[in-house]
């Protein structure tokens, strides 16, 4: 059948619309079994019935009585609590009840932004052994579903309260559960993580129009702009791939036709692996693609048995060499496929790779890290990255969420504006990576990340809530120069702009990410780090949470002396030589620098600069040779005292 696209537009408002007749009595989605609410805050607890319907809640025994208005709407507001639990109450009227068991009160932290706070404890680092010691009931956890409108919602689209226990713990937010669990160590109350994020999101969608300084009529213009652009790019796709079917052609009554070792695929167009197919000619296209490629074996390896590695495919994938199926993931888009090849799957010579690929929205394809793609022989791995040939099996066109998700306020319309009334002990944010991708973004950063701070404390009637957040971690290429331009450099740099603002702090984390992956996997440090930012900033405790600062500097003849805040045990990690720092004079030409500690400063110097001006540290994307911690190891902030 012929593709057809669905306008934007015609989608915001269906959603929009979609929200459910206030016709029975029910509850927020937020109220349910295992919930935790906000100690010490008086809290609400709200539904909707039939216009003028009388509502009875009854909390530990204790009645309380409301109405609902005109829109259906009800609310009671239950007196603040001390710490503790479990509780339960009951609504009762419209004809209806409804019964919410094993309620806490503590602490709730809500967790937003995007595909790092979104990473899952089941794909952190040591995932199956933090899930079976996963036991402490105390923690909760509340999902909110990936979700859009183009007014605020009155409710979120899902989501239910889970323990953290191993039945569940592994779909937690990773940041979130460690968080929680370093916390508990020290604060003995329920924590309960509101997880709302986005993989991919830039931060204006967080945001209110008011805090963009925009107004209604500029976000239908934005909005109309999004849909005419999707409406261009469906195009593009349509004349790649013409008439598509709905079912795929690929897979017929079971039989994977495509994968077929014989099957004429000369017709099929190139596509580069590991990529997604948004990014190559596709955008806006979900549904069923077909990848095929080749690789060589001798007769002893084909004996031997191989290793395949496949990337992060999004979202899920079966796979065949030589039409024999070799592994399959479900909904896998963070996963590493690795599927080991039997030598009865082989043959000596040519063996063909068969890759079918299902994408339920946003990116789609064979990504992640071009050393991911391999066939591993005998213990070394052979590249097969490069050009492979790519078939849509079948294609739905919908409005695409890798892009829906940068568009302003859309998020926090249905994300963010359904909580507000939920009383929190603050909030921990990572996210930037969205905004990194060009310098201009990254440093526009650092007005709108204040702006959202002071948006979300006002939204929330909290005006000093704790609002915590993660620096980007070190990624792509280490340097090869010290003067090479930075966009996480100047994210990060404006990410710390928001420390100017009270009950702010960040958790540095520029030593544990990965080169080939924007997402590490050790999310254990983050979650610890950002735990101690909570210890001092919400919880009031005397613990060191910030590894060295920048306070100021002084230029004597050819050195540069930089004093530090939080400088207690001020060294190199492990006793290393200082590395990381770089100097320039005024022709503003960048040189890495010696560096030392002299009496609890650091001493920085370079013999290419006589008469430095300037001085820089961690300034990069993936600042390998920064090592700077304190006495409690953590490490030094990134920082420029140059404005070029």
């Amino acid at each position: 059948m012929r593709l057809r696209s669905a306008p934007l537009m015609a989608v915001l408002m269906a959603v929009t619309a979609a929200a459910p007749a206030h016709a029975e009595l029910r509850l927020a989605r937020l109220f349910g079994d295992s919930m935790v609410m906000q100690r010490g805050a008086s809290v609400p607890v709200w539904g909707w019935a039939t216009p003028g319907a009388a509502i009875r809640l009854t909390f530990d025994g204790r009645p309380h009585a409301a109405t609902a208005g005109a829109d259906g709407a009800w609310r009671v507001r239950l007196p603040a609590m001390t710490a503790g639990g479990p509780h339960a109450f009951t609504v009762e009227g419209d004809g209806g009840r409804i019964e919410v068991r094993d309620v806490l009160v503590g602490d709730v932290w809500v967790c937003s932004g995007q595909s790092n706070m979104e990473w899952t404890v089941a794909d952190a680092k040591g995932a199956a052994a933090e899930i079976a010691a996963a036991n402490d009931p105390r923690i909760r956890h509340f999902k909110v579903p990936t979700s859009w409108a183009a007014a605020p919602e009155d409710d979120v689209a899902g989501g239910a309260w889970a323990p953290a226990d191993p039945e569940h713990v592994g779909a937690f937010t990773a940041v979130g559960y460690f968080f929680a669990r370093d916390v508990r160590r020290h604060v003995d109350v329920p924590i309960g993580l509101l997880h709302t994020s986005w993989g991919g999101s830039r931060i204006e969608p967080w945001m209110r129009p008011e805090a963009l300084g925009l107004g209604a009529a500029d976000v239908g213009r934005l909005v109309a702009a999004e849909q005419a652009a999707q409406e261009r790019a469906f195009e593009v796709v349509r004349a790649k791939i013409g008439d598509v079917p709905a079912v795929d052609a690929g897979l017929v009554d079971g039989r994977a036709l495509w994968a077929a070792p014989d099957l004429d695929d000369a017709g099929w167009a190139p596509i580069t692996v590991p990529a997604t197919w948004e990014g190559q000619g596709y955008n806006g296209l979900d549904g069923v693609g077909w990848y095929r490629t080749a690789f060589d074996l001798t007769d002893a390896e084909a004996r031997a048995g191989v290793t395949l590695g496949l990337g992060q495919i999004d979202d899920s994938d079966v796979s065949w060499v030589n039409g024999v199926e070799i592994g399959r993931v479900t909904n896998g888009w963070n996963k590493a496929r690795l599927y080991r090849v039997p030598a009865s799957a082989l043959r000596a010579g040519r063996n063909v790779l068969a890759v079918r690929v299902e994408d339920t929205g946003g990116g789609g394809g064979i990504a992640g890290a071009a050393g991911g793609v391999f066939v591993e022989v005998g213990g070394a791995r052979r590249p097969i990255a490069g050009p492979w040939r790519f078939r849509v099996g079948a294609a739905l066109f919908v409005p695409d969420g890798q892009r829906i998700n940068k568009v302003p306020t859309l998020l926090y319309n249905a994300m963010v504006h359904p909580l507000l009334e939920y009383p929190v002990a603050g909030v921990l944010w990572y996210q930037g990576e969205s905004n990194a991708d060009r310098i201009e973004d990254a440093l526009a950063y650092r007005t709108l990340f204040p702006a959202l701070i002071r948006d979300w404390r006002a939204a929330w009637g909290q005006p000093a809530m704790p609002f915590l957040f993660a620096s980007l971690a070190n990624y792509m290429a280490p340097p090869t120069s010290a003067g090479q331009e930075s966009r996480w450099a100047a994210l990060r740099e404006s990410q710390a702009v928001a420390l100017a603002l009270p009950s702010t702090g960040w958790a540095v984390i520029t030593d544990v990410g990965e080169a080939d992956d924007i997402h590490p996997r050790d999310k254990q440090t983050v979650g610890a780090r950002l735990a101690l930012t909570a210890r001092r900033v919400a919880y009031g405790q005397a613990v060191e949470a910030s590894g060295p600062a920048y306070r100021s500097h002084a230029v004597r003849g050819s050195r540069v002396t930089v004093a530090f805040d939080h400088a207690g045990g001020l060294g190199g990690r492990g006793g290393a030589a200082l590395g990381g720092f770089a100097v320039a004079g005024a022709d503003r030409v960048w040189h890495w620098a010696d560096a030392r500690v002299v009496n609890g400063r650091v001493v920085v110097s370079s013999p290419r600069v006589p008469r430095p001006v300037a001085v820089r540290y961690a300034w990069a994307d993936n600042p390998d040779r920064a090592n700077l911690t304190s006495a409690a190891n953590l490490p030094a902030a990134p920082f420029r005292t140059d404005k070029w």
